[in-house]
């Protein structure tokens, strides 16, 4: 440490060259280091790793209220997941006013409450449609009385039906409405430094337009994180589904159905001498089979017959191909 001090003559010295501007004070700067913000408490990352298969359950879900609301209203009604992000339930709940419709409501099996915001304006909106309205939105923002509430809590009842459905196809719960809330300070849902999984839905009419939130504490998807993050089980699980609508959708489509008794082969010029009373004999016989074509595509098997004066042909066998 003593060969570090400086004697006081060459303090002297680098003083007085200081002044005489022989020292070059900038020589030694550098460039201040570009400083980026990040937060070890966002999990936006996650999102897509852990809870991949949530974009199926908001796929699902948006069509299903689309189609319910479009039906109830009698008017064409969009509805489209807008975002999905992870944040802190106080920044969460501290960004909605006054009143607001907060749904609050569980998922058995799973541990804890979730919450279905819907944003006053489309309340209003909403709660007209359902009488008769085209949803014109109100020129200013009042407390709900008492049948709005009423009506929406039937709203909520049925975009929970909806949600629980929506759920089945990645892991079954049970839906049930807790409680409903207008106020954001009376919803204690969670700690306020609480991470939470929000998804937004858009919900767009003739005359209106607004979002609804569904936010899910983080912790309660916790358990099922394996199951959300499985993209393979999305493809396999979709797969017998898709099966069952074919399978429906195939049974009014009209084919063709041919029972071919035989063939033979003539020349052209035996075709040009055919007359009438001539006949063409076949290769089968009565007793023998005759095969069975779909669209074409020989099938079946089968032997030619007659039931209650019709004609007929019992199927003995697949064709194999």
């Amino acid at each position: 440490m003593a060969d570090q001090i400086l004697s006081q003559e060459e303090i002297d010295a680098l003083l007085s060259a200081m002044d005489k501007g022989e020292v070059d004070l900038k020589q030694d700067a550098k460039d201040d280091p570009v400083v980026q913000d990040c937060s070890l408490t966002s999990r936006s990352t996650m999102l897509r790793s852990q809870f991949h298969a949530l974009e199926e359950v908001c796929d699902r879900f948006a069509t299903r209220m689309s189609l319910a609301l479009s039906t109830t209203f009698q008017q064409p009604i969009e509805v489209g997941p807008v975002s999905t992000e992870m944040v802190k339930y106080g920044e969460f709940i501290s960004s909605f006013s006054t009143p607001t419709s907060l749904n609050i409501f569980s998922m058995e099996p799973l541990i804890g409450e979730a919450l279905l915001a819907v944003e006053p304006q489309l309340v209003f909106s909403l709660i007209d449609c359902m009488f008769g309205g085209d949803g014109k939105p109100l020129g200013r923002i009042r407390e709900f009385t008492l049948i709005e509430q009423r009506m929406m809590k039937k709203f909520a009842a049925e975009a929970l039906a909806g949600l629980e459905e929506a759920w089945s196809v990645v892991h079954k719960v049970k839906i049930g409405l807790h409680r409903i809330e207008s106020k954001p300070e009376f919803t204690h849902l969670a700690s306020s430094g609480e991470p939470m999984v929000v998804i937004v839905f858009g919900i767009k009419g003739q005359a209106f337009s607004g979002n609804i939130h569904l936010c899910i504490s983080y912790l309660m998807l916790e358990p099922i994180k394996e199951v959300l993050a499985a993209t393979e089980r999305r493809e396999k699980d979709s797969q017998p589904a898709w099966h069952a609508q074919l399978r429906e959708l195939l049974k009014d489509t009209p084919v063709n159905v041919i029972a071919e008794l035989g063939s033979t082969s003539r020349t052209v010029g035996e075709v040009l001498n055919l007359q009438v009373d001539d006949v063409l004999q076949l290769p089968t016989g009565p007793k023998d089979q005759i095969i069975l074509k779909i669209d074409g595509v020989p099938k079946f098997y089968g032997f030619p017959g007659i039931i209650k004066g019709n004609r007929a042909v019992e199927i003995n066998r697949c064709l194999n191909r």
